[in-house]
């Protein structure tokens, strides 16, 4: 069932930049305020039985991000057992037309690409062309300063301490700088060995082994897929997880500005209004963020990755090793645990200019949710509405116990 409702107010908005950055995030672009980072927190032993799904309950919460929470658009699905159970939209997908947000519109997935690309690093692993342990020198000699003491393993959760790069002012998206990257930012073409030079003009954060989030980390593990297979990482991704499991809303766009097919825009805010920022050149996140997918493709994509179909269960065990993270969380190889009012659930999330992602699903890949927003001005009811929208997805629409709203990550 879908559902589309027009904004009842776009305000103007002085908390940052409109994007979203969702717990774990680690924004791509810019820095989000905390106001977003509003995910499934509070554990409960004892997960209830799973109600059925109660489509009216879904529909009312998804109008909400829009309505009170200050988003143009949103859109989620629901999928239990291999079949989706509800699909819900509001908003529009064009401020100037006011055109409806479409059932099956394709969005920027931000940094759930680290999960697509974590999950080809660790099937290189099982072939044993790549090892978790062995370190960034061995694949990368002299890329990274004190390479020979990063592993891959902390590349993948973020303990390696390096500069994550879109701290650079040159890809903030808020005050006096989005000037900059409306202009000039949002076009520039990247190439992964620009944005490891970029990173290792700043000091590292730490020696390796605190946790300090870095989308530098990823686009590493890109350079090391291609080291290793003689094929992109975004190649591989398409051989190894697209192609195989159908996902035909799924791309990862290299250089290309466009999001192709139905889509709902992305939006800036700046003093005279709302900026479209659909149209943006994601070379520089690559596999830390660059991915274009739709709620269908991502929630049968948490299926198979949980359900074991990408992964043996020692990969999968890995992949859900979590280090704790700045704020008291975890954080996995890709991989985190969002512990919520019905039981934990397992993704990430994601942000990327305009758009803020997540996905997720229980541990027997038997139920999964996918949420794309596009949020406009960002404040406490964005975080509570979409906080709402999980919980309600999560518990089926039954009435829940609101999760806590510490993020595990960033």
């Amino acid at each position: 069932m879908t559902v589309s409702t027009s904004p009842s107010r776009l305000r103007r908005s002085a908390v940052g930049a409109a994007i979203a950055a969702l717990a774990t995030a680690g924004l791509l672009g810019t820095a989000a305020p905390a106001a977003l980072a509003a995910t499934p927190g509070g554990v409960v032993a004892t997960a209830p039985a799973r109600p059925a799904t109660d489509a009216a309950a879904l529909d009312r919460a998804i109008r909400a991000v829009v309505s009170e929470g200050g988003s143009s658009a949103v859109q989620a699905e629901v999928r239990e057992d291999g079949r989706r159970v509800w699909r819900g939209a509001a908003g529009v997908a064009d401020l100037r037309s006011g055109a409806p947000v479409p059932e099956d519109a394709r969005f920027r997935i931000g940094s759930v690409t680290k999960t697509l690309a974590a999950t080809v690093v660790l099937q290189l692993v099982a072939e044993g062309r790549i090892a978790l342990d062995a370190p960034v020198e061995r694949y990368l000699p002299g890329v990274v300063p004190n390479g020979g003491a990063i592993t891959v393993r902390r590349l993948l959760n973020h303990t390696s301490g390096l500069y994550n790069f879109t701290d650079d002012a040159r890809f903030s998206t808020e005050g006096e700088a989005a000037d900059r990257w409306l202009r000039v930012g949002r076009w520039t073409t990247y190439r992964p060995q620009d944005v490891v030079d970029l990173a290792n003009a700043h000091p590292p954060y730490s020696e390796p082994g605190p946790w300090h989030y870095s989308n530098t980390n990823y686009v590493l593990l890109g350079m090391i897929v291609q080291r290793t297979t003689g094929h992109s990482w975004a190649d591989e991704v398409e051989r190894r997880i697209i192609r195989p499991l159908g996902l035909y809303g799924t791309s990862m766009p290299g250089s290309s500005p466009f999001v192709p097919g139905p889509h709902a825009h992305g939006y800036l805010p700046r003093a005279d209004g709302p900026v479209d920022i659909t149209l943006q050149n994601p070379s520089a996140f690559g596999p830390a963020g660059a991915g274009i997918s739709t709620t269908a493709d991502l929630t049968r994509f948490n299926a198979a990755l949980l359900g074991g179909r990408l992964l043996g269960p020692a990969e999968l065990a890995e992949m859900k090793q979590q280090v704790t993270t700045d704020t008291g969380g975890g954080y996995g190889l890709g991989l985190v645990r969002y512990p919520t009012a019905c039981g934990d659930y397992w993704g990430l999330s994601g942000g990327i200019a305009g758009y803020g992602t997540i996905v997720m699903g229980d541990a027997a890949g038997r139920r999964q949710l996918a949420i794309s927003l596009n949020p406009y001005e960002l404040s406490e009811a964005t975080g509570r509405t979409f906080q709402a929208l999980i919980d309600t997805a999560t518990c089926g629409g039954a009435a829940a116990p609101t999760a806590s709203a510490t993020p595990p990550g960033r």
